[in-house]
């Protein structure tokens, strides 16, 4: 584990001290602002309305479900991993300090909980920006110093389990 700390604390602060700059700062704010949930919750929601869709937004509305109750009310609480800021006092966080703990990144998870979805249902034009977008808010959790990267890797990897899971229950009952 010490090995994979300092690696996390390596990149972070070669991030911080190399990439960071205010009009970067402000695009990243904007980019993880659309990985809290809500935009997710909402293209779901969105695809509900169209019988075409349904089924894909009905996957990734179940998807986020099981990725948020993974995320946040099992494995964050069991691993009770500090965030970077309070471990080490060269992070600086850009946006309000979160208070949950780091692992695994709840931004990242829900991101990929419907991307991965959204790209295994809909065309690969909608499925690939999706994916990019994702990876751009895991990359902002990191960039803003709020998470390690280890975090968002976690984070992707529960969205996997969960987007999976909830493609395959879906896919066995509608069958």
């Amino acid at each position: 584990m010490e090995i994979i700390q300092h690696l996390d604390t390596s990149i972070l602060i070669w991030i911080q001290e190399t990439l960071r700059n205010d009009l970067m700062t402000r695009f990243w704010v904007f980019i993880t602002s659309l990985g809290d949930g809500g935009f997710w919750t909402i293209t779901g929601i969105l695809l509900l309305c169209f019988k075409r869709t349904r089924r894909t937004g009905i996957m990734a509305l179940i998807s986020l479900v099981i990725c948020s109750i993974l995320t946040n009310q099992i494995l964050k609480n069991l691993f009770d991993r500090p965030r970077p800021f309070q471990e080490v006092t060269a992070i600086i966080p850009l946006i309000r300090k979160p208070m949950s703990y780091s692992f695994p990144s709840g931004h990242t998870s829900s991101s990929f909980a419907a991307a991965l979805i959204y790209y295994r249902m809909l065309p690969k034009r909608y499925g690939i920006p999706a994916l990019i977008l994702a990876g751009m808010i895991g990359f902002s959790r990191i960039y803003l110093g709020v998470h390690y990267p280890s975090d968002v890797l976690g984070g992707v990897i529960v969205a996997m389990i969960g987007s999976m899971a909830a493609y395959y229950v879906i896919q066995t009952e509608l069958e």
